[in-house]
């Protein structure tokens, strides 16, 4: 099915930092299934880029980062075909380069997942999160992924008593959410970490993510054996060499993704 109206989703470049930007603001940035299918485009595109090497994931508006799944769309399939729609799973980003959730407002179920997909989260001070699905008996599979970002009472308390809303600061306090920051900062925390990468080696980063989700599911020995593997990728590298030559020099490395 051909997927139309670009508006929906912003995607913008600029000195390799790319920036996503939900834009259904009429609808709380809700997740149409369009929008679903959007985001899995952008993730590819984002991948696929070599001169792009972060990305800011933020929602349009200074009150929703993310308001979940467009309920109104689920209601009319339902009336029309009796089931549901077939969501896309949008939060399977597929991509060991850096994530950073800008998260400007109330996130909830989708909002949630969405900013969970992502590495880092800044979130303004008035943000609030939700994980909702309990409330509507609808299927929310992907929390599967949250007790390996917080502990699993934490992740018992947002998951199953149905969008309790718990506050931007009582995220940070479980160690979801790593800055909190007036709200018409947002942004401007989440690109200043994105700069921040900009002076890092690359491929080490996504070494070093890859490294640190997988070795979730692995015993220490087959991490070691993985992580061993893994890094032979950095032998023989321009920037592998332009890093010690840097620290010898006692300058700041310059690196090229080479």
């Amino acid at each position: 099915m051909p997927i139309s109206g670009p508006d929906i989703l912003l995607y913008e470049k600029k000195d390799r930092i790319v920036t996503i930007t939900l834009n259904r603001p009429e609808r709380a940035n809700a997740l149409s299934v369009e929008l679903m299918h959007r985001l899995l485009e952008s993730w590819r595109r984002f991948d696929e880029d070599d001169d792009a090497w972060v990305a800011v994931v933020t929602g349009t508006g200074d009150k929703v980062f993310c308001a979940g799944a467009d309920l109104v769309e689920l209601k009319e399939s339902f009336e029309k075909t009796r089931q549901m729609p077939a969501w896309p799973e949008f939060y399977k980003t597929g991509t060991w380069k850096p994530l950073i959730a800008a998260v400007n407002g109330h996130a909830s179920s989708g909002g949630w997942a969405l900013a969970q997909a992502c590495d880092i989260r800044i979130a303004s001070e008035k943000a609030e999160f939700g994980i909702a699905e309990t409330m509507w008996n609808m299927p929310a599979g992907w929390v599967y992924g949250l007790t390996g970002q917080i502990n699993l009472g934490h992740a018992l308390e947002v998951v199953l008593w149905g969008d309790s809303r718990i506050t931007a600061q009582r995220a940070y306090e479980i160690g979801w959410v790593n800055r909190v920051v007036p709200r018409d900062k947002v942004l401007d925390e989440a690109m200043s970490w994105a700069e921040r990468m900009l002076s890092l080696g690359p491929r080490c980063v996504r070494n070093l993510k890859e490294i640190l989700y997988r070795s979730l599911f692995m015993t220490p020995e087959q991490a070691e054996v993985f992580y061993h593997a893994l890094e032979a990728n950095l032998k023989g590298m321009q920037d592998t060499e332009e890093g010690a030559k840097a620290f010898v020099e006692k300058r700041k490395p310059v690196f090229r993704n080479r």
